[in-house]
């Protein structure tokens, strides 16, 4: 299927499609189909972190139901006990709270009907639309044949409806190894779908479950607990990424087996989320945290909902996100400059703006008084009234960046150099007059004569320059870890790579540089979790790692 690269004009103007999902629900209400009933559901898996693709589902899952009064339930599919751990459940909880959503009383897991489902099974096995198969997992992917060729019958399919029951309740009972037989549903082996070609129900694993222990060694397929869950919980719109598309045949095939009345849950399929310059495999992210290419699963250069909350993304601009990229029939590449629009966005209007310097050069002011300490008002957000202001204090010497500086400036470059005038925020215009250099040729100190009538209020305040610097006061600087984090992949699309070559070629080597930087004051305020806005920078976030001797300060935008 065709992939889009979604972009934005950066206006907040969406250019994908509108919510189809939404059209067909209030079609339904208006037809009184469910009594006008919305209940959908988050189902994950729990052997892994959910990442932001995660976190479009959950917006449109519970949004949904918020939008037309209705319910969302919280399903672990917890159908696999070899990959699952209650880690991984409780991350999930988290990120769902964080995100702004809450399931109330709905908690539920797939294994919560197991006895259930068994129960469904031995039904369709008496029925004779299931029978249990010795062909081992080689033979069973041989026998179903290709998408042009159909498969072949296993040579147990024949087996009586009592054999198979016997064959499953012993296989329940743990009398065979891992491997050795699957209960199969007995569809079609000829069947253009080829998940319809007999598929598997149950396998048998010997392995304790985090929820119920070892009271299973058979455990159900997602396919067969999936849409029968739906079922057990009144779910009326069970919403899927498009790779369950061709599920769909199988979903409703199931339910025909155990459903009773007219009630049936409705599949509908959206497409997923896909970001340039991100991977959103699973399993490819797995890697990366196993490999050691990132530091763990909330390392903020990772997709997952736990990396961008460390990194400083906020709930808001998430749910902004998804509902400015809509929902789309087909899969599609978003721009990941749109979503760091709709963080910036957010981030604007509650961030307190703080002066810190990245790579600091010093700049002295000869005609300062020595030992002098100024007190300038600075705003605190100029976006937000009600955050108030603060006093930074100006003395003799001061850091600014030294990208801030050129001896030899080329171009239309405004900012300091030879001779000419800046001014520093909130505070004066300043001269440059003499730079001095080590052995090597670096500038270790720009020298400069200020002016004490362009402070704000002064005579000559409103005197233009072209050029407008933020800096700290030497003095008072405290100085910081700052990590400055770049995009994980180098390339736009970093999953697509060529034959022999692995997708970790792509990785950006440049994707987190860590430096001392040199902060006002005001940042021994601040706590995890706190973000703010370094001047003329980009946002920051206070990290986890920041302890009462160290303020770590993790780079959102920059």
């Amino acid at each position: 299927m065709s992939e889009d690269i979604i972009t934005s004009d950066l206006s907040g103007e969406s250019k994908s499609p509108t919510n189809f999902i939404h059209a067909i629900i209030e079609e339904e209400i208006r037809n009184g189909k469910n009594e006008g009933r919305v209940h959908t559901r988050f189902p994950p898996e729990p052997n892994g972190y959910l990442h932001i693709g995660h976190a479009k589902s959950i917006c449109l899952n519970f949004g949904t139901a918020s939008k037309y009064n209705g319910l969302a339930n919280l399903r672990f599919d917890d159908t696999n006990p070899v990959k699952e751990d209650t880690e991984y459940v409780d991350s999930i909880m988290e990120d769902v709270r964080w995100l702004g959503f809450d399931w109330d009383d709905r908690l539920y897991y797939a294994s919560d009907y197991f006895d259930q489902l068994y129960e469904w099974a031995v039904k369709m096995i008496r029925e004779g639309h299931a029978y249990v198969d010795d062909l081992n997992a080689e033979q069973i992917s041989e026998y179903r044949g290709t998408v042009t060729r159909p498969g072949k019958e296993s040579p147990y399919r024949t087996r009586t409806p009592e054999e198979n029951l016997d064959l499953f309740t012993r296989m329940k009972d743990g009398e065979f190894p891992d491997g050795s037989r699957v209960l199969r549903a007995k569809i079609d082996m000829a069947h253009p779908n080829m998940l319809m070609r007999d598929p598997i129900m149950y396998r048998i694993l010997h392995t304790d479950h985090h929820r119920t222990g070892d009271k299973w060694c058979i455990y159900p397929m997602y396919d067969y607990a999936h849409g029968q869950s739906d079922y057990l919980e009144g779910i009326t719109h069970s919403i899927c990424t498009l790779e369950f598309e061709v599920h769909r045949p199988l979903y409703e095939w199931y339910l025909e087996q155990v459903a009773e009345g007219s009630y049936r849950p409705r599949q509908i399929e959206f497409a997923r989320l896909n970001l340039t310059y991100t991977v959103m495999s699973k399993r490819k992210l797995l890697q990366l945290v196993n490999e050691k290419v990132v530091n763990g699963w909330d390392d903020p250069r990772m997709p997952t909902i736990c990396g961008l909350r460390r990194r400083g993304y906020t709930p808001e601009s998430l749910r902004a996100f998804a509902d400015v990229i809509g929902i789309a029939k087909r899969d599609q590449v978003i721009d990941v400059a749109l979503l760091e629009f709709c963080v910036r966005e957010d981030l604007n209007k509650r961030s307190n703006r703080v002066m810190t310097v990245l790579n600091p050069v010093k700049l002295v002011i000869d005609n300062f008084p020595e030992g002098e300490v100024i007190e300038l008002e600075a705003i605190n957000n100029p976006e937000d009234p009600e955050a108030g202001s603060r006093l930074i204090r100006f003395t003799k010497e001061l850091y600014i960046e030294r990208e801030d500086f050129m001896e030899n400036p080329t171009g239309k470059f405004f900012r300091l150099k030879p001779g000419g005038e800046v001014r520093l925020k909130y505070g004066f215009i300043i001269k440059c007059e003499e730079i001095v250099k080590d052995s090597e040729g670096n500038i270790t100190e720009i020298h400069c004569t200020y002016q004490e009538d362009t402070r704000s209020g002064m005579v000559n305040s409103n005197k233009k320059v072209k050029g407008t610097l933020h800096w700290v006061s030497a003095e008072h600087a405290i100085p910081v870890e700052v990590r400055l984090y770049d995009r994980l992949f180098a390339t736009e699309t970093p999953e697509n790579v060529e034959e022999g070559k692995d997708f970790k070629d792509n990785l950006n080597p440049d994707s987190l540089k860590t430096i001392t930087a040199m902060a006002e004051p005001s940042v021994l305020k601040l706590v995890v979790g706190d973000r703010v806005q370094f001047e003329r920078l980009g946002y920051f976030c206070v990290d986890p790692d920041s302890t009462s001797s160290k303020i770590v300060l993790t780079a959102l935008l920059h």
